[in-house]
Order: C-alpha cells, then sequence, then structure tokens
C-alpha cells in the first residue's frame, strides 16, 4: 500500500482557556493538511476547520488526528467539504482519531458527510477519552451509501468504522461498523433499511429525560426521515438516523445539537 505522502499525514490540535476565551495552545500538521486562523465563538469558545490540498482520500493514505482539549477549554471541530473516498485498485486508506478531555471541556466533533465512491476502502478508528462526567463531548458521524447519481450506490468495496469512548478507565460507548456490500445486503433491516444515508450520533451524559422526549418529539416530526434516541447504559445517549439526503441529516443533527447546548449552557 503506497502513501502518496510519502509519511503519515497528521493534524494535531491542543486548546485551553485563557481567562473566558479559548485558545490553541499547540497546532501541528502535514501534508495535505492546513487549519485555517480558529474562528471566535460567542461563548468564549472557538471553531477549528482544517484545509486540505487533496481532492479527498486516496489509496494508500494514512492519516492520524488527535486532539487535546484541557481543562475548561471548548472546541468544536468542523470540516470544509464533504470527505470523498476515491476509487482504488487494490489497497485501501485508513485514518486512527485520537481525543483527550480533560474536566470541565467541551468537544463538538461533527464534520461534513462522508461519500464512498465505487470500489473504494477506507478503516477509520476513533478512541476519546473523557476524564470525568463534566467532560461535554458530542460525535457526529454522516455515511452516504455512495454517489446515487453515478449509480454508485453501495458499490463500495469496505468501509469499517470504529468508535470507543471511555470515562476514566471505563469503557461507555462502542461501536463497530464494517460493511461490505459485496456480502451484505446493505438495503435490508439492520442496514441502511431502504435508505441512503445514515447517522450516528453520541452525547456525554447529562440532558435528563425531558431533553431525550423533545430530541424523540424532533425526530418523530420529521417526515424524508426516520431515527431513534437511547439512553446508554452510564447516563450517556446515542442516536440514529436514516434518510435520502445528507442535508436533512446535516439540519436535524444541528438542531439536536443547538437542545444538547441549551442543556448545558442553562
Amino acid at each position: 500500500m503506497k502513501n502518496q505522502f510519502g509519511k503519515t499525514s497528521q493534524l494535531h490540535v491542543t486548546t485551553e482557556r485563557n481567562g473566558e476565551k479559548t485558545v490553541l495552545k499547540d497546532l501541528s500538521f502535514t501534508a495535505p493538511y492546513k487549519v485555517m486562523t480558529p474562528f471566535q465563538k460567542s461563548d468564549g469558545g472557538i471553531q477549528v476547520m482544517p484545509l486540505c490540498a487533496s481532492a479527498g482520500i486516496m489509496e494508500g493514505d494514512c492519516q492520524k488526528f488527535s486532539f487535546l482539549i484541557k481543562q475548561g477549554s471548548d472546541l468544536e471541530y468542523i470540516s470544509q467539504s464533504f470527505e470523498k473516498i476515491h476509487k482504488m485498485k487494490e489497497g485501501y486508506a485508513k485514518r486512527q482519531t485520537d481525543i483527550v478531555q480533560e474536566k470541565n471541556s467541551i468537544f463538538f466533533y461533527h464534520p461534513q458527510p462522508v461519500i464512498p465512491f465505487q470500489d473504494s476502502d477506507f478503516e477509520t478508528d476513533m478512541e476519546v477519552r473523557l476524564e470525568d462526567e463534566s467532560a461535554k463531548f458530542c460525535f457526529l458521524e454522516i455515511l452516504s451509501g455512495g454517489r446515487k447519481a453515478h449509480e454508485e450506490l453501495f458499490a463500495f468495496r469496505r468501509y469499517v468504522s470504529k468508535v470507543r469512548i471511555y470515562r476514566g478507565n471505563h469503557l461507555i460507548y462502542r461501536d463497530y461498523a464494517n460493511y461490505q456490500p459485496s456480502k451484505m445486503e446493505m438495503t435490508q433491516i439492520g442496514m441502511y433499511e431502504g435508505y441512503s444515508h445514515m447517522a450516528a450520533m453520541f452525547f456525554s451524559v447529562g440532558p435528563d429525560q425531558n431533553w431525550q422526549e423533545k430530541v424523540a418529539c424532533l425526530l418523530e416530526e420529521k417526515k424524508e426521515m426516520e431515527g431513534g434516541i437511547t439512553r446508554l447504559a452510564h447516563g450517556d445517549y446515542a442516536v440514529r438516523m436514516f434518510g435520502m439526503r445528507a442535508q436533512v441529516l446535516q439540519e436535524t443533527a444541528a438542531h439536536i445539537l443547538k437542545l444538547y447546548e441549551k442543556w448545558f449552557q442553562a
């Protein structure tokens, strides 16, 4: 598997609290990534968006992202555009993401949706370490079934997504998806259930049953999609959504995120 950049592409972000504002304490990156000057949010947090010189993820790409959210700091991570995973001859591409959050920190990780092209093969592995219940973490992943207009729906070779979230030394959430359309009925129950897009969200402990009911009602009202919310064993929440358009899932996820923000800012 040949890496076109000759080495692992890396992105490292460390934030800290400086008075009433969050600032970047450390930032480093290698090709094809750069990072724009952070956007300052009205609540004192910052929003970071990387720029990518590549057309997307190519065969052989090896990437490592790491985030350290120090005590009291507030970071939101977004991406520049939809992430395209290009056609691959024989090999695959992979990404490792490591996140560490200290006490009373906030991290919203919600990049743009992923589009796997025909014959693409991609592995992503995320590990999150939350110091305690005061660390607020939100994760969003939207995965398209492929380029529908190009008749590439579920034509990718393989897509693997592993997510592990720990609070202290306890594993509180684990998600392992290994999609291989040539071996699986991707449209059936337990997979995409007749839809072309799927979204997965995680919210760390905090919101009460009233918040959960608001999210459930919001999902019930949406006519172009289906979804549900589950309260996990340690008081955290998982949301799953299916739809035919990425935009619908993005808008719904943004609405749910706002409800979450209102809860812990109250």
